[in-house]
């Protein structure tokens, strides 16, 4: 892993307009991401994960601090929500491509790279299929496709499985992990798990009730790739329980 930081946040504070003064979101959020990293980001309702999810994906501004990339420029980004958002029209292949087709990428290479993340997310046999014919776990699995087909810089996952069955949610966890594995993406996704959080992550941050700051930045020192039975080993409670402490 680089020593040098994709993305480096300082003393980021949000303060959200109201009658009583404003809504303090977050406050003096600093930390640094590294290339290829996953980070997770654990902490009580309200604190404030969703809010610098979207700050880093540009869809809010901070009321202050910063965050600025490691090649000084915005990077590409993919995004992936607790909900799908696919376009009900469109079939699983066009909603993976839909990137591309923003950018007037050229038949060729559209058709291509959609093959290449249809079997990267075992699809293979629903490329026709529609949005209303998907399981949620597949419908998630058409969502980080598509946000995967433009090779983004920096993957940002918004509790992408908080609303699918604890079976499938565990399945997709394995996924994931699989999916990140073979492309190597830095990673930052917000989940209230914290099974999940240790399953797929290289480090954990903790946020503290609002207005949400850093209380815990604590790696994750389980080898990869993690396969499902690493959640009964000793070390994997010992690390969950550290966690449930800085929560609670």
């Amino acid at each position: 892993m680089s020593h040098n930081p994709i993305l480096t946040i300082h003393n980021l504070t949000t303060v959200f307009p109201d009658e009583n003064g404003g809504l303090r979101a977050l406050r003096d959020v600093t930390f640094d991401v590294h290339p290829r990293e996953f980070i997770c980001v654990l902490g009580p309702s309200g604190s404030g994960k969703t809010t610098l999810l979207r700050i880093l994906a540009g869809l809010i501004q901070p009321t202050s601090g910063s965050f600025t990339f490691g090649h000084g420029e915005q990077p590409s980004i993919g995004m992936v929500f607790q909900q799908s958002n696919l376009m009900p029209w469109r079939t699983v292949t066009e909603n993976i491509r839909l990137p591309l087709e923003i950018k007037n990428a050229d038949e060729v290479t559209a058709r291509a790279k959609t093959q290449e993340m249809i079997e990267l997310v075992g699809l293979q046999g629903f490329e026709d299929s529609l949005p209303r014919d998907l399981s949620g776990g597949m419908a998630q699995r058409v969502a980080i496709a598509r946000a995967l087909i433009h090779d983004p810089d920096l993957l940002l996952l918004d509790e992408p499985f908080g609303s699918l069955d604890a079976l499938t949610r565990e399945r997709m966890w394995t996924e994931l992990s699989r999916i990140w594995q073979a492309r190597q993406k830095t990673v930052i996704m917000v989940t209230h798990s914290i099974n999940e959080s240790l399953f797929l992550a290289d480090r954990v941050l903790v946020l503290t009730q609002r207005p949400g700051t850093i209380k815990m930045d604590m790696k994750v020192d389980l080898p990869r790739p993690r396969r499902d039975d690493i959640r009964y080993t000793p070390h994997f409670g010992k690390l969950a329980r550290k966690l449930r402490e800085a929560i609670e």
